[in-house]
């Protein structure tokens, strides 16, 4: 059974489970424009202490605020129960769901010593907001149990900073009637420059540049002798925060540490040494300088060796951004850089205070006892940050912070063609890889060359290019980690430099075959060879058609047409990508019949299945047709039946063949015989009647020849 004891801020509505309502916001512009410059405001709303189990407010109104708290008497008393808080968007003016708060923070190491000192939840981002509903839920049973003592709600508004403001579009005047904090006072000595680190500073937003107002902190820094260790925590709240907006969360984190209780902790700055956001902005936390070892106020009983990093944001069922967890690596790298601390070590820490941890470790205080160089919260306090999913990121963390570069491959070679297990290119090369560690943290990667580097790039490059001499290489990346720790080169590529180009053994020639002849495609035979020094990939036929060959064909079937010159025009690639073009032009001709010297009888027939309309034909044996030309290739065309008979071919005088043309369908414009040469010269092609019994008849339809 649980007992929900509400706290109710507003207008008061009773309900079954206690008492509920909530408070309506002061408007924070005019409406005219963008935000005009304000203070940074804390605020609290109590409750009154009758003797029920219920209490409440009077009816207020409550300004407008974007992170909350609550605190309670007793700097060292734990709330029995769950808190959770609603609150209503200034924006949509609709209520959240409710959500939890974070009530296990550390307690103040000296709270014995502090007049007033409360117990307090982790504030929680809510974004800007103008109503807020509390409520504590019990998991006992009891019905006696009412709210904490001394419980309240301590709201923040950020405000905003000159800077903001100046940055927004027509910037509105502010009414508010919170007394403002005073200006922050101008720094009146300089501390001199800390340690050097062995890796270099990231990027830090100063606390001018966040808008800390220096006011709130009044007290001089202390300092711790190094830093052994840091511990990573996360802010708690909402995870749908802008980046734009992470300035405003580090100034109401900064002013609800600082309010003085019962506003807020009463602390005397911000608790942790480093805020990160998710988009990866690192921003100074406590002051005192970001390169000294400033005592924070970030994990009980352990800040005395320690610096503290917090992320802004909600870390349990969802994890850390890459960008959030490359700055948290790079900020812990640097800070133990300074003294020496691989951030992959174990290190030895004091206890500071007797407890218990969250896996239920105990420590004694003024023991040592072992810790990782980069830890969680709840490696040393009994808390559940920085959250489940942020705390399983440690050791992705850790790696990055540590080195070596992690995950080091090649992920594509351009300007090479990969044949087999061997690239090869005619030179000029690119190589391209990628990491598992972000850029920022590598320093540099080396390519090398046959076990030389040949080129150098900066850690957050992902290429490099290089011209490689004639011949065989092994390529390959080494990467070296800001710390120094160098990867081990990536598998070596073999790569072959190669700048000769193929050749063509055998010109391309186009030949005349068998088959079906029309005026406008006459069948021919595309021949060549082409040869390369290393490695032929193909060869393309770029004109009158185009086909792509692989590197070891060396004919094709094609049609050409008659009467016209056409370019033969191939291309030969080697894989390295040299070429050679061959163009020759070559032109079929068709001699007609009666272009033909005749002996004997033949007789003229007229159809438009012949070429031209006619051909002749003739029974009589020994008569006979004599064509003369200059060409490289000829093929005899004619009509085939099943009545067909045969015919002698000549070939500049020599008996070559014995052609029969009966078939057993009829066919016509037939090329059925065939020769070719190497080189074009005069021939004459003669085609003799056989008389063939029982067929003696023939029907020629002329000769095609290539010049």
């Amino acid at each position: 059974m649980k007992r929900r004891a509400w706290l109710t801020l507003g207008a008061v509505v009773l309900g079954g489970g206690g008492i509920a309502g909530y408070a309506v916001a002061s408007p924070s512009t005019d409406g005219a424009g963008g935000p005009a410059e304000r203070p940074v405001k804390v605020y609290n709303l109590g409750l009154k202490a009758p003797e029920t189990g219920e209490r409440e407010l009077p009816r207020t109104e409550t300004k407008q605020f974007s992170l909350l708290g609550i605190s309670w008497t007793g700097a060292t008393k734990k709330l029995d129960g769950k808190a959770q808080v609603r609150t209503r968007s200034v924006d949509t003016g609709t209520w959240t769901s409710w959500q939890d708060l974070e009530t296990d923070a550390d307690p103040v190491e000296d709270a014995d010593e502090r007049a007033g000192a409360r117990g307090a939840s982790e504030p929680l981002w809510v974004g800007p907001s103008d109503g807020v509903e509390v409520q504590v839920v019990h998991e006992d049973g009891t019905t006696s149990a009412g709210l904490p003592s001394g419980l309240r709600v301590n709201l923040v508004d950020p405000g905003v900073t000159a800077a903001e403001a100046d940055a927004a579009t027509e910037p509105a005047a502010y009414a508010e009637d919170v007394t403002p904090s005073p200006s922050a006072p101008s720094p009146t000595a300089t501390t001199p420059a800390g340690p050097e680190s062995n890796v270099p500073e990231p990027p830090i937003v100063s606390r001018a540049d966040w808008g800390a107002d220096e006011s709130l902190s009044p007290d001089p820094s202390e300092y711790n002798t190094d830093v052994k260790a840091v511990f990573v925590h996360h802010t708690a709240g909402s995870n749908d925060y802008t980046c734009a907006e992470s300035a405003s969360i580090v100034r109401a984190i900064y002013a609800y540490h600082t309010a003085p209780a019962p506003n807020g902790n009463g602390w005397n700055d911000l608790g942790y040494n480093f805020l990160v956001d998710k988009c990866g902005t690192i921003f100074e936390g406590r002051k005192g300088g970001v390169d000294q070892p400033v005592l924070g106020a970030h994990t009980y009983g352990w800040n005395r060796e320690s610096a503290g990093i917090a992320v802004i944001g909600e870390y349990t069922a969802a994890g850390a951004s890459n960008a959030a967890l490359t700055s948290v690596a790079r900020i812990a790298a640097w800070k133990l850089g300074q003294y020496g601390v691989d951030p992959a070590s174990t290190v030895q820490l004091k206890a500071g205070a007797t407890q218990k941890n969250l896996a239920g470790t105990s420590f004694t205080s003024g023991t040592s006892y072992p810790f990782s160089a980069i830890s969680g919260h709840r490696d040393g306090y009994a808390t559940e940050c920085p959250g489940n999913s942020l705390y399983g990121q440690l050791p992705t963390i850790r790696a990055w912070a540590a080195g070596p570069v992690q995950g080091l491959k090649v992920t594509s070679l351009t300007g090479a063609t990969l044949s087999g297990s061997t690239y090869w290119t005619k030179g000029a090369i690119t190589v391209k890889w990628s990491t598992t560690t972000p850029g920022s943290l590598i320093s540099k990667f080396e390519l090398l060359v046959d076990g030389n580097v040949v080129t150098t790039v900066p850690g957050t490059a992902t290429s490099a290019n290089t011209t490689l001499a004639a011949g065989s290489h092994k390529v390959a990346v080494r990467a070296v980690h800001q710390s120094g720790r160098t990867t081990p080169p990536t598998t070596a590529l073999t790569v072959v430099a190669d700048t000769t180009a193929p050749v063509f053994a055998t010109t391309p020639k186009i030949t005349l075959r068998t088959g079906t002849v029309e005026t406008a495609a006459v069948p021919v035979t595309l021949g060549w060879k082409a040869t390369d020094a290393q490695a032929l990939k193909q060869v393309n036929l770029v004109s009158p058609t185009t086909a792509t060959f692989g590197p070891t064909i060396t004919s094709s079937n094609r049609t050409a047409k008659s009467g016209a010159a056409s370019t033969w025009s191939m291309t030969a690639y080697d894989v390295a990508g040299n070429t050679r073009t061959s163009s020759p032009a070559f032109t079929p001709l068709i001699l007609q019949e009666t272009s033909a010297t005749k002996s004997g009888s033949w007789t003229s027939r007229s159809s438009s299945s012949y070429l031209g309309g006619k051909s002749y034909s003739s029974g009589t044996k020994n008569a006979s047709l004599t064509w003369t030309f200059t060409g490289r290739s000829a093929a005899w065309v004619v009509s085939r039946a099943s009545t067909s008979g045969q015919a002698y071919v000549y070939v500049d005088g020599t008996k070559v063949a014995t052609v029969d043309l009966k078939s057993s369908t009829t066919k016509y414009r037939q090329a059925i015989w065939t020769k070719s040469w190497s080189s074009s010269a005069q021939h004459k092609i003669k085609i003799v009647v056989v008389g063939t019994s029982g067929r003696p008849t023939i029907t020629t339809d002329g000769l095609v020849y290539v010049k």
